[in-house]
């Protein structure tokens, strides 16, 4: 997708990620935030290990991936950076059960715990791998039909025994918003700050992540709560205009 020079597109890395940290920070402060308690996570799932290579140098140091494939490719490839041996990988994207080995021990954050059947397989692949696996539930919080993810109801019905399982951690809650629609936006991210508020009350746990707000929408998830930005396009696209 790349069509200038590495040196043209690491300048360009540089500068959009000023500007979508200045633009973090400006929404972090109008909600009362520390700016830093927003982890910035580039979505790498466009781009090849190259271009990631060029992203951390330019000072990113989360990525996401949304195929168990492409992750292996990736990490594949950038074991040979050994610059990048401290780079953070997360799954985001949706996870099938045939898939979960490829992910299990490789990622810092699973992002898309969509049901408590797929909980409960990362759940066995975890103890087989002798690991504990830290999880996001994603919930539909706006219930758009082509959206996966627990509802809010179907969370609170299945959330003692995810809490119980073993092999995995659960630390917060992740949801996607409609797409082109602030008011949709904001109505999202501010039901999943809700949902998360009232499940930390019933759990006792501290469930401090709240992964919400890509590239069209992010500083409204900042104001509403986002503790993980998801961002793609503004990150890697030097076509994409940050509006």
């Amino acid at each position: 997708m790349v069509s200038e020079d590495s040196e043209d597109y690491g300048r360009f890395l540089v500068e959009r990620r000023e500007a979508i940290l200045e633009r973090i920070s400006e929404a972090a402060v109008r909600a009362g935030r520390n700016p830093e308690d927003v982890l910035l996570l580039a979505v790498s799932k466009t781009v090849g290990p190259d271009e990631v290579a060029l992203a951390w140098r330019a000072g990113y140091r989360a990525f996401g991936e949304n195929r168990p494939q492409e992750l292996t490719r990736k990490l594949t490839a950038l074991a040979a950076v050994p610059e990048m041996a401290g780079a953070r990988f997360d799954m985001i994207g949706n996870l099938q059960k045939n898939k979960i080995n490829q992910v299990v021990g490789c990622v810092t954050l699973i992002h898309s715990i969509s049901s408590a059947h797929l909980a409960e397989a990362v759940s066995k692949r975890s103890v087989t791998h002798g690991v504990t696996s830290d999880v996001l539930l994603e919930i539909n919080v706006s219930g758009e039909e082509t959206k996966s993810g627990f509802s809010p109801a179907e969370v609170s019905e299945a959330l003692d025994g995810i809490v119980a399982l073993p092999g995995i951690r659960l630390c917060g809650l992740m949801s996607m918003a409609p797409a082109h629609d602030a008011d949709e936006a904001r109505r999202t991210f501010s039901g999943l700050r809700s949902l998360a508020e009232d499940l930390r009350v019933r759990t006792g746990l501290p469930l401090e992540e709240l992964s919400c707000g890509m590239s069209d929408d992010y500083p409204i998830a900042v104001e509403e709560g986002s503790t993980i930005v998801r961002l793609g396009r503004t990150v890697f696209d030097p076509n994409y205009v940050i509006q």
